[in-house]
């Protein structure tokens, strides 16, 4: 079977894309490839000979969902958010001019991008990738999973610990997976009863075991820094 080449793909034109020759489909087409933090096409060749399908590529390829995460928040946006800072600054009564914060307003955007980095991941990605066959039928326990949060309300901390049960069902999960899973709902603005529920809902669905259970005890900083002031008070909640 003979393969073009990375060049003589590239030269075909575009009424030439799709032929048939001797039993043999040929078909070129373009895929969106991420390299170096840009963006560009890339030729593929897909070969259709006898009962044989063959893709020729030159370069990693990635599926469309997979490619647009990578994407970064272009500049114009990262700018947006700084100015946005800026005006909350000066709204304070703060100088945005003055040492100390000058490089505030790049630092908040780095910062929340981290904080809410679970909006770009996936539980069912982490889960399904670190499935084991396990004939154990007893409750698997994870204590005192810390984490952090922030109240979709005020956008101020949510403090906290997660405490995991299930009961495999043929299947375990690698141990650093679950507190992984709570990191992608975590890092979300959230309300508590809505996060535990979507941390017991995804390893039901992806983990499927015979039981979960989640309960979760957290501070809630919009109730002591401001508000009603009660320090140190704790919410606890739980789902199964």
């Amino acid at each position: 079977m003979k393969f073009p080449t990375k060049q003589e793909s590239e030269e075909i034109e575009l009424s030439s894309r799709y032929w048939e020759e001797n039993n043999r489909i040929e078909i070129n087409s373009y895929f969106l490839i991420n390299d170096n933090k840009s963006a560009f096409n890339e030729t593929v060749s897909f070969i259709l000979q006898g009962n044989l399908l063959i893709s020729v590529r030159y370069k990693k390829l990635e599926s469309f969902n997979t490619f647009t995460k990578k994407l970064l928040i272009s500049p114009r946006d990262e700018v947006e958010f700084e100015n946005a800072i800026k005006k909350m600054l000066e709204h304070v009564g703060e100088d945005v001019t003055r040492e100390g914060l000058i490089d505030t307003p790049s630092r908040v955007r780095k910062a929340y991008e981290f904080m809410c980095s679970g909006y770009k991941q996936n539980p069912k990605e982490i889960i399904e990738k670190a499935l084991f066959t396990s004939t154990n039928d007893e409750m698997v326990v994870l204590k005192d999973i810390e984490f952090y949060s922030q109240c979709e309300h005020h956008m101020l901390p949510i403090i906290g610990k997660a405490h995991i049960a299930y009961i495999p069902n043929g299947k375990v999960v690698g141990l650093s997976k679950i507190p992984r899973v709570v990191d992608v709902f975590a890092r979300r603005l959230q309300i508590q009863e809505q996060l535990t529920e979507q941390i017991c809902d995804a390893l039901n669905e992806h983990l499927k075991p015979k039981g979960v259970a989640v309960m979760i005890d957290a501070r809630h900083m919009c109730m002591e820094m401001r508000g009603v002031e009660k320090i140190c008070s704790t919410t606890v909640t739980s789902a199964l």
